[in-house]
């Protein structure tokens, strides 16, 4: 976003930082009541204006740890409708002025595509938009129309400009209702207390900037608790849209944590690469790869070359049926003067699961 005076510096410090160990939770409502509402508030000033810095050479504050949302069962609920539905394509938004002008470099987008390589979810499309409500809207509702899995990152935080929220609930319903959500006012609270903040001063509407990361479209809307290490939730849209922020170590851990609330094909099928190196140059065996892929295409092969500079091409055969591969490396060596260097198996089982620590 926009540079901002040093009160957002405060804000966001306050707002993203982690959490480490435990505290009892209580359960609250996500539509919340206005004395609920009015608690939460007062909750946040409390822990904002009672802790006092903690003095030079003090132990560090113990940090709370949160109860993750239950784990999914999809043959009753499944996002995508239909119990027997799993994600396979997938779409990534991200949402930020700043990184249209080159004042931010995105690495979510990166980290994403990754993820859904391992998964077995082909990534389709990536997008990049302003912090504009109608591009926003569009991008919504055509993505998720489109593709099964859709990402967004950036446009969740306390100041002005960050309309992700707002504009995802004009995307999906009517009116655009948005509601507080007490569970992670509750959090926020606490996670704001337990590191001893010295913030004196504060204000009104810095109580009021600091809940807008908890308000949230009212309708088509599902909030989840991926992580036990984080206040911040990812917000499921649609069955499909999941709105996460843009800083990339809370993208991340979000995001790995948001794999087991997937719909995932127990039985898929972790594809086989092939990579060939040869020395020529990639002109020279641009010839034979046009034939490669159209041989290859009914075959749901996809072939790749990647040129190394000053030291040849990488030519990449992946596909689920290694035999198929396998029949295919001594037509490719041949054609293009080359020798086998890898042949492995990529992604992961979906046993498995991603750690990610902060």
């Amino acid at each position: 976003m926009l540079a901002r005076p040093p009160i957002r510096s405060l804000i966001a410090s306050t707002a993203f930082r982690l959490s480490r160990a435990a505290i009892p939770l209580v359960s609250t409502s996500r539509f919340p009541t206005a004395a609920a509402s009015a608690a939460a508030t007062r909750a946040i000033a409390m822990s904002s204006t009672n802790n006092a810095a903690a003095p030079a050479g003090a132990s560090q504050p113990v940090m709370p740890t949160f109860e993750k949302s239950p784990l999914p069962d999809f043959s009753v609920s499944n996002p995508l409708g239909a119990p027997n539905r799993y994600v396979s394509t997938a779409a990534c938004l991200i949402i930020g002025d700043e990184v249209l002008n080159g004042k931010t470099k995105d690495s979510n987008s990166n980290y994403l595509a990754k993820f859904c390589f391992d998964l077995g979810i082909d990534l389709k499309r990536i997008e990049v938009i302003p912090d504009d409500e109608e591009v926003i809207v569009e991008a919504a509702k055509r993505l998720t129309s489109q593709f099964d899995f859709v990402v967004s990152s950036g446009g969740i935080g306390p100041t002005p400009d960050d309309i992700t929220y707002s504009a995802m609930a004009k995307a999906f319903s009517a009116d655009g209702k948005l509601v507080y959500d007490d569970e992670v006012i509750r959090r926020m609270a606490e996670n704001l207390k337990a590191r001893q903040v010295n913030t004196e001063g504060i204000t009104e509407d810095m109580i009021t900037a600091r809940k807008r990361m908890a308000l949230f479209p009212a309708s088509d809307a599902e909030v989840i608790f991926p992580t036990t290490n984080l206040w911040v939730p990812v917000v499921r849209m649609h069955g499909r849209l999941c709105i996460l922020p843009g800083v990339p170590r809370l993208f991340e851990a979000l995001l790995d944590g948001l794999e087991p609330y997937i719909p995932l094909d127990p039985n898929r099928q972790r594809p086989y690469r092939i990579l060939i190196h040869t020395r020529l140059p990639e002109s020279n065996i641009s010839p034979f790869l046009v034939e490669l892929t159209d041989k290859c295409k009914p075959l749901n092969i996809k072939v790749g070359s990647y040129p190394k500079w000053n030291n040849g091409v990488d030519v990449s055969l992946i596909g689920t049926d290694l035999q198929q591969l396998q029949q295919l490396i001594p037509e490719v060596e041949q054609n293009v003067q080359g020798k086998l260097v890898e042949s492995r198996q990529l992604g992961k089982n979906p046993q498995q699961q991603h750690t990610h620590k902060i």
